[in-house]
């Protein structure tokens, strides 16, 4: 019981830092300034780098505890997930934010590599990864309205139960 607890509060509080750094991302991302050599950028680089650094962490954690939840035996089960429609949703959610993820994800790392060869970086696209880390942002709230959604549903499939078994007798 304590360990599903811990679960569902780790997984909880992901979601907020992984919402609170993904918008960091994208305002470091915007002071980012593409006409500027990479030597003036780099304080603000390195701000994109750490809520970037953040933002994987809370997604490495966020799927980690996700999966546990609802495959590892602490929840109610696979098969509940995979016949709940918000659960859809919320998966249709997590694998627009992979697939969108996958371009800032590449140009960051190259970025990292770069900086701390010292070579050139294309900041070009700095607003753009901004507007998808947006984007995103947006994703990790409808994952958790989805998830907010499940747990009512299910609060009220609980108490609707109980009343009907009572009505029964």
């Amino acid at each position: 019981m304590l360990i599903r607890w811990l679960l569902a509060a780790l997984h909880l509080l992901a979601f907020g830092f992984a919402f609170g750094s993904v918008l960091a991302r994208a305002r470091a991302l915007r002071r980012v300034d593409a006409a500027q050599s990479v030597q003036a950028n780099e304080l603000r680089l390195r701000d994109v780098f750490r809520s970037d650094s953040v933002w994987g962490i809370t997604a490495i954690v966020l799927i980690v505890t996700g999966v546990t939840r609802a495959f590892g035996g602490f929840e109610k089960g696979g098969s509940y997930y995979l016949h709940a429609p918000l659960f859809h949703l919320k998966m249709t959610a997590l694998v627009v934010i992979l697939l969108i993820e996958v371009a800032p994800m590449m140009a960051l790392i190259r970025w990292r590599i770069a900086l701390a060869q010292g070579g050139a970086i294309d900041l070009t696209r700095a607003k753009r990864f901004a507007w998808v880390s947006d984007l995103e942002a947006g994703l990790v709230i409808v994952m958790v309205i989805a998830a907010s959604g499940m747990a009512c549903l299910g609060v009220v499939t609980a108490i609707v139960g109980r009343c009907a078994e009572t009505a029964s007798k």
